[in-house]
């Protein structure tokens, strides 16, 4: 099969199929067989020649498209289990990454087609439901994360996330490795915190949110959802890898009335190497695709890996109805999915803040915790000087100059300097 390349067909123009772009290094064989092999792995073919059953050759997948090392990939959809996202994943992000014919290989990007499309539900808010949600209309939300991650108490964590939403965080959201230990229990946790956010939105008259992770056992997650729903939660968070995509279909499919939160805990793991994995446009994708409504994306600056031109990229793919193709993203109409509100996250602080609505806009959650909870006059004052940040950024005031009037800001420059 892999003489004779019949997994190739530069002639073919795809109609309902599923595409994915690869970025492919062949191990001592031509980019042609290597392209063929990954065809032939992904979809009906085997390593030697099988007789009988001829009638399978309609399903094969047809590499249409070879540019350098990069390769377009067209999959029959009656490949597919439509609305199973890891049957997808088996396919088309299976074998092949372990596979000799390759020295590495990513998949940078995937198209859905109308039937895929079809089949889910997608974001249940999106980025207007967010913002009609939070009664925000255009600037930008501001969030945080509890610190220190780890070890406070049930007590002194509400008591943080209530000072944060004084101060004008709208969202306040537990780390990603929070579940419920000894030191701080989910139920406990739950209900004194969404009773502090019930307590800052009475006194600030501005709609809180809590962002509680519930990520566990299926199971136990669903639990952890039904609580939250049960006392009045408008959020709820999950780690969508490490929890993994069943889990979160079901989560999804259990039709909650709650926004759902996508951590990307463990991206790196599959996308760090620009060689070899998967790119986080496609993580974004599927995550799209099953309906979260918020997602981490990046920022661009601060003390994660990303540059901003891929994060750019990536907040128009889970934020635009419609994405144009470039030489590494794939073209894609997103029909009846509705957006995912872009989260930026990792080492910011208020001197960040000009620079991510410079690039990304205000359709955008911008989420400092050490950045708010860190600053000398305490956590109320952090997310006051946030706020600030994001008042003078949307005035196009300079921080410097907006500083001179207001000291919580004036502080946040003095602390972390560039």
């Amino acid at each position: 099969m892999t003489k004779k390349l019949n997994f190739i067909n530069l002639k073919y123009k795809p109609k309902n199929d599923l595409i994915c772009l690869f970025k492919i290094s062949p191990n001592k064989i031509s980019i042609e067989k290597a392209a063929n092999t990954v065809a032939l792995e992904s979809s009906v073919g085997t390593w030697t020649k099988v007789a009988g059953q001829e009638y399978v050759e309609k399903l094969k997948a047809k590499v249409f498209s070879i540019r350098g090392n990069y390769i377009k990939i067209a999959y029959p959809e009656a490949l597919f289990e439509k609305d199973n996202v890891p049957n997808i994943l088996s396919s088309i992000a299976g074998n092949i990454f372990g596979m000799k014919a390759v020295k590495a290989i990513r998949l940078e990007d995937v198209s859905f087609p109308k039937s895929i499309l079809k089949s889910f539900k997608g974001p249940k808010y999106g980025i207007d439901g967010i913002r009609k949600m939070m009664k925000i209309k255009s600037r930008p939300l501001v969030g945080t994360i509890i610190k220190p991650k780890l070890g406070l108490n049930t007590e002194h964590h509400a008591e943080s996330a209530y000072e944060s939403w004084l101060g004008g965080c709208d969202l306040v959201k537990d780390d990603e490795n929070l579940a419920s230990q000894k030191f701080n229990e989910f139920e406990k946790r739950l209900a004194k915190t969404l009773e502090m956010a019930d307590k800052a939105e009475s006194e600030t008259g501005e709609k809180k949110a809590y962002l509680v992770n519930i990520t566990a056992e299926t199971k136990e997650m669903l639990k952890r959802a039904q609580l939250v729903e049960k006392q009045g939660g408008k959020f709820m968070m999950v780690d969508i890898l490490t929890a993994g995509w069943a889990s979160v279909q079901t989560l999804k499919e259990a039709n909650f009335k709650m926004a759902i939160h996508a951590h990307r805990a463990m991206h790196a793991a599959f996308d760090r190497n620009p060689e070899h994995g998967m790119d986080m446009m496609v993580i974004a994708d599927f995550a799209r695709l099953i309906g979260v409504d918020t997602l981490h994306i990046g920022t661009g600056i601060g003390k994660l890996e990303g540059n901003v031109k891929d994060i750019e990229e990536l907040q128009e793919e889970i934020e635009n109805k419609n994405i144009k193709e470039t030489k590494e993203r794939l073209e894609q109409r997103w029909a009846n999915i509705k957006s995912v509100l872009g989260v930026s996250s990792g080492g910011l602080h208020p001197r960040y803040v000009p620079f991510l609505i410079k690039h990304l806009g205000k359709d955008l959650v911008i989420q400092a915790g050490g950045g708010i909870h860190g600053h000398p006059f305490g956590t109320r004052a952090g997310a006051i000087a946030m706020r600030q940040a994001v008042d003078a950024s949307l005035k196009k005031i300079s921080l410097k100059e907006y500083a001179r009037t207001h000291v919580e800001l004036e502080e946040a420059l003095r602390i972390w300097k560039k």
